[in-house]
């Protein structure tokens, strides 16, 4: 005979079963019931609960080895996990003049906590980091315009129709191996050009489509000739090899064969206003507008200016890159003995 437990022999409120959170005294029942045979719905029943609770609870807190149920085992496991669960962080000053201070560096938000985990320091949520940009811009504060898009919302793509000419000898995307398109490999780069102020002067941008470490190079204009030697001179100098570029279908890269031969690597063009078939460069370009601003005239900057740029760049915890900056996923990578560079 089922031995029945009484609802005020647990000291329960009748308001109160419903809660979250079994408490010591109803696993002392459910063990109890479990050992007199009774079901799972039958239990559901006696102590007032949806049994999806029982079921959740005898999942969860069994001995794994023998799949029967204690009470004070059970009442162990959800105590540990309790101490064990995350404690939401508060903002203190002292998070807060590292948010101001990284900001200042233009990290994001999500960069400056990622960052945080990986050193294991305690830091709030990357949402909280928002909220405390946002607050101050509404108290006329300034942090906001540490932002890269400075809270604006990105523009949708759109259909123009390509009426630039065709590159001569132009390899379409589509042609390229599937194992860039899978970014598993160093050595597969992207190739851009940002104009200046008034279109004059220019920079060349290139970044590796894994590590996203970037090259930038400063260019008199949109000379083919000129641009060729800059991104042959270096990608040479690059600390990990090229085996693919792809570049937009601007005529500032009708030498791209030469490029090519130089190199030994294989080039291909986007198609025309696909921008985010090469999103990794389109990414980096946005983040050297954060120094760069649309209206500057890259006539007025020096090469200085432009590697202090790449320096930031290869020096930023990356999301993608589990929070390490390029420079130490690549160093992470070459010191590697898994590390094989297959063409």
């Amino acid at each position: 005979m089922v031995k029945k437990v009484h609802l005020c022999s647990l000291n329960l409120p009748k308001n109160k079963l419903q809660m979250a959170h079994l408490t010591a005294s109803q696993r002392y029942a459910i063990s109890t019931m479990l050992q007199n045979k009774s079901k799972q719905a039958q239990i559901a029943i006696a102590l007032e609960i949806d049994k999806s609770v029982i079921s959740r609870e005898l999942k969860r807190n069994s001995n794994q080895k023998t799949g029967t149920y204690c009470a004070n085992l059970a009442q162990r496991k959800y105590e540990k996990r309790i101490a064990e669960k995350p404690k939401k962080i508060k903002l203190t000053a002292e998070m807060r003049t590292i948010i101001v201070e990284s900001l200042k560096e233009l990290d994001s938000p999500e960069q400056i906590k990622g960052r945080a985990v990986l050193e294991k320091r305690d830091m709030v949520s990357h949402e909280t980091i928002y909220q405390m940009i946002w607050a101050d811009k509404k108290g006329h504060g300034k942090l906001y315009q540490c932002l890269r898009n400075k809270g604006r919302k990105y523009r949708k793509r759109g259909n123009k129709k390509d009426t630039r000419g065709i590159i001569k000898g132009r390899i379409d995307i589509d042609q390229r191996p599937e194992i860039v398109a899978q970014k598993t490999r160093l050595g597969d780069w992207e190739m851009d050009t940002m104009i200046g102020k008034d279109h004059k002067g220019a920079l060349l941008t290139i970044n590796d489509r894994v590590s996203s470490f970037v090259i930038i190079c400063k260019l008199e204009g949109k000379d083919a000739k000129f641009l060729t030697e800059k991104a042959i001179e270096s990608l040479k100098n690059a600390p990990i090899p090229v085996y693919t570029i792809t570049s937009d279908n601007g005529k500032e890269f009708a030498l791209h064969s030469q490029i090519s031969l130089a190199l030994n690597a294989n080039f291909y063009f986007a198609k025309p206003y696909h921008s985010w078939e090469r999103g990794a460069n389109e990414n980096t370009n946005g983040l050297i507008r954060q120094f760069f601003k649309k209206k500057t005239s890259f006539e007025s900057i020096t090469d200085q200016d432009v590697k202090r740029v790449q320096d930031n760049l290869n020096n930023r915890p990356r999301k993608k890159l589990g929070f390490l900056t390029p420079n130490e996923y690549i160093c992470q990578k070459l010191n590697s003995p898994k590390v094989a560079f297959v063409a």
